[in-house]
């Protein structure tokens, strides 16, 4: 009896080589893949932060000690389509992207569902942690946090169709990053005390106005600070650099602390004021997807993340004529994005998500 095939997605790192691994042990024929997403050079980085030799080696490495084989798939063009090209355009509409969930939708997962079927592999698998099961009774896949709440990545997933549900794969979802990393000192894996990676990916060192400038070739436009009663408060070296909620590196003194509020891209402003002027209690989320259930026909009371390291809170949602959806939050949250994802739960089950209006 032939065993089943899934095309197993390797950073390098410790976590996608565990999950291979444990793939490999449950009875799974694994072919690795490893995906180039964009040349440092590119985005006016030279080689700097560029890991993607390392981490192919890492990977390659591994697919032999384990003895699958093991590819290098380049996504470079559809990556800067869908990611960097999307990134820079919700910057410089005033907006705050979450690139990560762009990729997984557009790039990693959406992409190599495609692959996988070339390779005749009948489903594909990551390190997310995260954990996916069928609901017997409603006949629907389902997403689950991961069981390592402090590493749960469901947030990041909630764009995934009833049809990707059904063919993808996450080993890590039970598990702890200390069992991981175990796991894989105790089987001798090279990269087992490898380091997490933080940021964005062609972001490596945090400075995204750096990398929009050298993609773009344009400078952005100083522009002013207005206070929300109307005082002229001051001059902003460009409004990209600004997100709502900030604080750090205004650059202005004033009797109170201020903070971005939000901002007017067509006028150039980036209006500032007191941290109680952040709360709200609803938002709208657009470009949404449900997962637990087809559609959403009335108000369903459930928890809401509105950002990703953010602990979701008590919300209801309640759907809007065109499509996209309301969030009443129990009581007023701070700093709700245009541009960020926000995510619906019902214990540990996604219901969905959408991007904050």
């Amino acid at each position: 009896m032939s065993r089943p095939k899934v095309l197993m997605a390797m950073s390098g790192g410790v976590d996608s080589t565990t999950a291979a691994l444990l793939l490999q042990e449950a009875g799974y024929d694994v072919i690795g893949v490893t995906l180039k997403m964009f040349d440092s050079r590119d985005i006016g980085l030279g080689n700097e932060g560029d890991s993607s030799v390392s981490n192919v080696a890492d990977a390659k490495n591994v697919a032999e000690k384990l003895g699958f084989p093991h590819y290098v798939f380049d996504f470079c063009g559809c990556f800067r389509e869908h990611v960097i090209d999307h990134f820079i355009a919700e910057y410089e509409s005033g907006r705050t992207p979450n690139p990560c969930v762009d990729c997984n939708k557009h790039v990693k997962l959406g992409q190599l569902f495609a692959k996988a079927e070339e390779l005749g592999c009948g489903f594909i698998a990551t390190g997310h942690y995260a954990n996916v099961k069928h609901n017997e009774e409603t006949g629907r896949w389902l997403l689950l946090r991961g069981e390592d709440r402090q590493k749960d990545q469901s947030y990041m997933l909630y764009t995934l169709t009833q049809k990707q549900l059904a063919h993808i794969l996450f080993p890590l979802g039970h598990l702890h990053k200390a069992q991981i990393r175990e796991r894989a000192e105790a089987e001798g894996l090279q990269n087992a005390r490898k380091p997490d990676s933080q940021d964005i990916c062609f972001v490596p060192d945090g400075d995204y106005a750096r990398v929009i400038r050298n993609i773009t070739k344009r400078a952005p436009q100083p522009g002013k600070f207005i206070h929300l009663d109307g005082t002229l408060l001051g001059t902003h070296k460009g409004q990209l650099h600004y997100t709502i909620g900030q604080r750090k590196g205004l650059g202005i003194a004033y009797q109170y602390p201020l903070y971005v509020i939000k901002k007017d891209v067509e006028k150039n402003i980036v209006y500032l004021g007191p941290q109680d002027a952040l709360y709200f209690d609803t938002l709208i989320a657009e470009h949404c997807n449900l997962i637990s259930v087809p559609e959403l026909t009335g108000p369903l009371r459930v928890t809401a993340k509105p950002r990703y390291r953010a602990k979701d809170v008590p919300a209801v949602i309640e759907p809007m004529e065109d499509g996209s959806i309301k969030v009443t939050f129990d009581e007023p949250q701070r700093a709700l994005t245009p541009g960020q994802a926000v995510v619906f739960y019902q214990d540990d089950v996604v219901v969905g998500g959408g991007t904050i209006r």
